[in-house]
């Protein structure tokens, strides 16, 4: 579920000036280096919740599909995909030391956190603060894995983009040409409407660790009742989009997971995000805490099927990532690596106003004012809690995660605003 707590103060106002930031959004770069240091939010808000280990660069497996992934992309985006990341162990500028006196005095002790900070591409600021496994004295860091929540979902919407991109489907295509035995009222419904929240159909269908396979699920989205007739109104619903990761599997013939990667992570040089493709190092993914601090275990540790969680979770929720494959996947957004202009465009568009000012696109909230244009998206699971937010009239990046959410009567990190104290610092130093 995914909303950044108040948001209004990072940008207000309608949908001015968004459409000319969205074409603006195609000169960065993307890179990659080998060394690296469900309650899933949006609106209304719910409960939510440095250790960089060193490997030699080897060719696995991933490593191998990737590198032939990156050698299909078109010129410009291939080059871009070849350049080195840097600056993530160096802070780049002055900003650098003012983000990080900041986070010093405003992350309360008790959870690890990992900041990144992207300035016209090159990264700024990209650092962990506390423990993200306190039992073993593990350090956060840049290559910590973290549980993203619902920034899963623009990972979602760019799938479903580049299958029309493809000539696989169409966002305008209805629910019945991927899904039978669907009753009357939700044949209709469009893979548009479930893109946007105004499918009318239920958030969820139960707990995001129940044993709920593909098929099951598709039933039990059927068996619901609708919020309003498809279309009309704006209905936050995780079902929609496990419903659009049942799609994506439909149209492909491949696994979700399986899908993202070829088709996005790839592309990007993202190795370090998935469900249960990364190789990750166990003890690089960060242990999850309660309001009370308790550890809770690492997200993988829950009850998940072979392949990744089950589908009251698959496609809406529960990715694993790192802030250095988040800067990735903002420059392969920013070069086209993996979308199209076009692509993007419908993207980032304003399609439904949430209220408040802030609109919804496909798996982005967009706003704006002051002539600037701001997409972004939180998620958190009652542990951990993480937020993205892309600028894109001054192309400035944060994304932040945090292994514990809360501490009950004491802080919330959400509240803490640390989105928009980084964009200001990026901004006081262009």
């Amino acid at each position: 579920m995914g909303s950044l707590d108040g948001k209004t103060a990072l940008v207000t106002g309608g949908s001015r000036g968004i459409g000319a930031a969205i074409a603006q959004d195609t000169a960065n770069p993307l890179g990659a280096r080998c060394v690296e240091a469900h309650d899933r939010t949006r609106r209304p808000r719910e409960p939510r919740g440095g250790w960089n280990r060193e490997r030699p660069c080897r060719m696995t497996t991933r490593r191998r599909f990737i590198a032939q992934a990156v050698a299909l992309l078109p010129g410009a985006a291939a080059a871009a995909a070849a350049a080195p990341l840097t600056g993530c162990s160096a802070p780049a500028d002055g900003s650098a030391a003012s983000i990080g006196d900041f986070l010093e005095d405003a992350v309360p002790d008790g959870t690890g956190l990992t900041v990144l900070a992207v300035r016209r591409g090159a990264m700024v600021y990209c650092r962990g603060t506390g423990l993200a496994d306190r039992e073993s004295g593990i350090g956060a860091g840049s290559g910590t894995v973290y549980d993203i929540g619902s920034i899963t979902k623009q990972f979602t919407a760019a799938a479903v983009l580049r299958l029309e991109e493809d000539g696989a489907l169409s966002t305008g295509d209805p629910l019945r040409a991927f899904v039978d035995g669907l009753p009357a009222e939700k044949r209709g419904i469009t893979l548009h409407q479930l893109l946007t929240h105004t499918a009318g159909l239920v958030d969820t269908l139960g707990g995001d660790y129940a044993p709920l396979g593909r098929e099951e699920m598709l039933e039990a989205v059927a068996r619901s009742e609708l919020r309003s007739d498809p279309g009309a109104k704006y209905h936050y619903s995780n079902a929609g989009y496990s419903v659009l990761a049942a799609v994506i599997e439909k149209a492909t013939g491949a696994g979700f997971e399986e899908y993202l990667a070829e088709s996005l992570f790839a592309p990007a040089q993202m190795e370090r995000t998935g469900y249960v493709l990364p190789r990750w190092d166990p003890l690089q993914i960060a242990v999850e805490y309660d309001s009370d601090g308790a550890a809770q275990g690492r997200p993988n540790d829950r009850p998940w099927a072979v392949d990744g969680p089950y589908w009251n979770l698959r496609g809406n929720g529960g990715l694993l990532s790192t802030a250095t494959d988040m800067y990735r996947w903002h420059r392969a957004l920013a070069s086209g690596a993996v979308l199209t202009r076009a692509a993007k465009r419908k993207l980032f568009a304003p399609h439904v106003p949430e209220g408040g000012g802030s609109y919804y696109g496909y798996g982005w909230v967009v706003e704006g004012g002051d002539g600037r244009t701001t997409v972004w998206h939180n998620g958190g699971n009652g542990r951990s809690y993480a937020e993205f937010s892309r600028h894109l009239d001054d192309d400035l990046a944060v994304f932040w995660a945090s292994n514990r959410a809360t501490a009950a009567g004491e802080w919330d990190v959400a509240e803490l605003g640390l989105t928009q104290a980084v964009t200001e610092r990026l901004r006081a130093a262009s």
